[in-house]
């Protein structure tokens, strides 16, 4: 029973309506279906599928809201979490940014679903990691692996018109090949809508020429240096400054876009909406209809979504916001599926064996992981290399070298590139590779 078509979650959630007594009530229904294999040591550890659906019911007195989620969807169980949510809501205080729910909407037809995703049977995803592990066991290495394949749907209706309905697919791969003495490792990972797009012992070949190429690597003097970013090492950073473009953080001083207001100038504006702040190449922008990387029409309280240009030729275009802060700011509201992480950076035209002929001295990064933020006002985060880091002289790769501890900021990312290449997909969204100068590496780090 984990997805439920569009018919029978509307009938559904009509019921859960028809049982409520309060002022308004909204409902979402939301499940899934899927399976994985992780592997391990060159063969399979563990193997699974999950089935489930959720009701979650808000229903609201006032500006008193109450909130109750049940898995269990005969009428008395329906009835049941229906009264929970009403006497919760009794219970509350009043919420002071309480907005009336949205009514009846539109919305763009969806594309987030391939039926060949929603057929993958445990016969596949077997077959699929045997063909990562297989290359892998040729070249005497150990590889280790995790492939899951999802289809997930969610329904919204309230009291005042509104339906929403959204069922999308997803399939990632990823998978880490060591060498046997542990002193190489290579790393890659693959996304996508449509399963019929992966190819697991193809791009396990990447992962395994990195295992053998990053051996023996050397330590080099850690300072700034001239960067070559594959898509996968720039993706968590610029996920990270996508994700805190929210004007209210802005507005309120908490924020690498809040402005500083000069005393007594109450007439100031309060963020940076409208100013550039990037390199004039830097376009960055979220599409649900994107063919690549399409996502649900409609955001979390069901108002819809289109295309939203978050940085425009270096200029920032938008701040996604609340329904609430859109209102007391007196400004558009601007909803948005940031949260399922969903961004495509417009790129160059320069290939990545173009990067590294052009460049005299840099590091290629494959990934960089354990990333933590150090300063919200400057976006400043810390974090490792991994994977594969490898010392670029004179246009060619001379040696594999030690991980490294970088201390950088997105934003000086962002205003130092040389060079981008063809976007590509990386964890759902659309990332170019990069070249950067000037970024800064603090230490070394003998993890390989």
């Amino acid at each position: 029973m984990g997805i439920l078509t569009e018919q029978h979650a509307k009938e559904l959630l009509t019921k859960v309506i028809a049982y409520s007594k309060a002022d308004e009530i909204e409902c979402n229904l939301d499940g899934e279906m899927g399976g994985n294999i992780r592997t391990a040591r060159n063969t399979v550890s563990t193997a699974g599928e999950t089935s489930d659906i959720v009701l979650s019911v808000q229903s609201a007195f006032g500006k008193r809201l109450g909130i109750a989620t049940i898995n269990e969807f005969d009428d008395e169980s329906l009835k049941k979490v229906v009264r929970r949510s009403e006497e919760l809501a009794k219970l509350s205080p009043e919420n002071p940014e309480f907005l009336p729910n949205l009514g009846k909407q539109k919305y763009d037809k969806a594309i987030n679903f391939a039926k060949s995703t929603a057929q993958v049977t445990p016969d596949f995803r077997a077959e699929a990691a045997d063909a990562s592990i297989r290359p892998s066991k040729k070249n005497k290495l150990v590889s280790s692996g995790y492939l899951s394949d999802t289809v997930r749907f969610s329904a919204i209706m309230n009291s005042s018109g509104l339906f929403a309905y959204n069922v999308n697919s997803n399939v990632n791969f990823s998978v880490t090949i060591k060498t046997e003495d542990g002193k190489g490792s290579g790393w890659v990972s693959r996304d996508y809508t449509d399963v019929s797009q992966l190819d697991t012992e193809k791009v396990s070949g990447i992962a395994i020429d990195k295992a053998i190429e990053s051996a023996k690597a050397k330590a080099i003097e850690p300072g700034k240096y001239t960067v070559i970013m594959e898509p996968h090492a720039s993706v968590g950073l610029l996920s990270n400054m996508i994700q805190n473009m929210d004007q209210r953080t802005a507005d309120e001083g908490r924020s690498f876009l809040s402005r500083k207001s000069k005393e007594g100038d109450k007439n100031q504006a309060k963020n940076k909406l409208g100013e550039k702040m990037f390199d004039s190449r830097v376009s960055i922008y979220s599409d649900p209809s994107h063919p690549q990387v399409p996502t649900a029409p409609f955001a979390s309280d069901g108002h819809p979504v289109k295309r939203i240009d978050w940085v425009k030729n270096g200029v920032v275009g938008n701040m996604y916001n609340s329904r609430f802060w859109a209102e007391k700011t007196k400004t558009p509201y601007v909803a948005t599926t940031v949260s399922s992480n969903q961004w495509i950076m417009e790129g160059g035209d320069e290939s990545l064996e173009q990067m590294i002929k052009n460049t005299r001295r840099g590091i290629l990064i494959t990934r960089l992981w354990y990333i933590r933020q150090l300063d919200p006002q400057t976006l400043m985060y810390t974090g490792l290399t991994r994977d594969g880091t490898f010392y670029i002289e004179n246009g060619k790769i001379k040696h594999p070298i030690k991980n490294l501890r970088f201390n950088d900021s997105p934003i000086v990312m962002l205003n130092n590139i040389e060079a981008l290449g063809k976007p590509v997909r990386a964890s759902g969204c659309l990332v170019p590779p990069m070249k950067i100068r000037d970024f800064t590496f603090s230490s070394t780090s003998d993890a390989v």
